[in-house]
């Protein structure tokens, strides 16, 4: 059994990832939170036998094997290489960081220190993208041509702090949204973007100028060309996923999502015909491939490169919502 230490007392934790650690098999024994009465508050709540109000005092714990980070973007590298120094394998959030270079010192220090690192993209461990990613792997649509993501949703008041007022945090839609995108696109076409051109929105709800709707286009190596529409602001649209090829289309619906829902329709010459998913909960199928993962039987579902990769195109994004221009997409790994 694998014990984890969260390094936040949030509440992704809360709605998702306790749950699905015990789901796999693991169980969370510590909590950090600055907030001594809030994170004592935490654990008596959800069965967690400590709370700390330090990193170092969460890290440094022999209870704790790996950590799960939650909290705000910019805190993210330094409370990642703290539990890598400390040896603990690390499942993070999205973003990684806010800057690339802070993103590839994470996972450069994690492999160096031989830990397992990952990235918490719940999005490619759905059953809907993983049917779309096998039938185009199959060759059923045909060349992937182009493809279009819909997630512009509707950001729920208890959300609704940091992401609308913090830039220096890594506040707005494209790095808490757009970079799931970029990562299903990834996973799905088995193919990487190279270039992104963009423009952004502020609808009302970005407190200081941070975009609260994107949309744009990525063109990929194999020239396929994706589009996307992100949003905070949008209350009844639902999400979407399209793959579109030389002999054939995957339309999927309401999969752009945390919950294990939504269906996907293949089209083509014989007609309409929709894929077998499972619908099993996304963040237990995280959680087992990290187990397996910090046993020595493959690799997390998201890796910290993944992370990289999404942030990369994130950052591409931003920056070309805000200067009118196609940016090139440049990783680093």
């Amino acid at each position: 059994m694998t014990k984890w230490g969260l390094i936040g007392a949030s509440t992704i934790a809360r709605e998702w990832m306790i749950d699905a650690i015990r789901a796999a098999g693991g169980e969370a024994v510590s909590v950090m939170s600055m907030d001594a009465a809030r994170g004592k508050t935490y654990a008596a709540e959800y069965g967690i036998e400590k709370s700390v109000i330090s990193v170092a005092g969460l890290v440094n714990d022999p209870d704790v094997e790996a950590v799960y980070i939650s909290t705000t973007n910019e805190l993210h590298r330094d409370q990642a290489l703290a539990a890598i120094r400390a040896g603990k394998h690390v499942l993070c959030e999205k973003p990684l960081a806010i800057s690339l270079a802070d993103a590839n010192a994470m996972v450069k220090a994690a492999r160096e220190a031989g830990v397992v690192m990952a990235t918490n993209h719940h999005l490619r461990n759905a059953s809907t993208h993983r049917a779309m990613r096998d039938a185009i792997a199959a060759g059923r649509i045909g060349k992937p041509l182009s493809a279009r993501v819909f997630h512009a949703v509707y950001l729920p008041p208890h959300l609704q702090g940091w992401r609308l007022d913090r830039p220096e945090a890594g506040g707005g839609v494209i790095l808490d949204i757009s970079v799931h995108d970029a990562d299903t696109l990834r996973f799905v076409l088995g193919d990487d973007p190279v270039e992104a051109i963009a423009f952004g929105q502020s609808g009302g709800m970005g407190k200081v100028g941070l975009e609260d709707a994107v949309m744009g286009v990525l063109r990929f190596k194999s020239g396929v060309i994706a589009q996307f529409h992100d949003g905070f602001t949008t209350k009844y649209a639902e999400t979407g996923f399209e793959v579109h090829g030389s002999e054939g289309s995957l339309v999927a619906h309401n999969v752009m999502t945390q919950r294990a829902v939504g269906r996907v329709t293949l089209r083509n010459a014989d007609g309409e015909t929709e894929l077998e998913c499972e619908n099993t909960n996304l963040y237990e199928v995280t959680l087992r491939a990290f187990h397996d993962a910090v046993a020595g039987k493959g690799k997390p579902a998201a890796t910290g490169e993944d992370g990289v990769w999404s942030l990369a195109t994130g950052l591409a994004i931003v920056e070309s919502a805000r200067t009118g221009k196609a940016v090139k997409i440049e990783p680093g790994l």
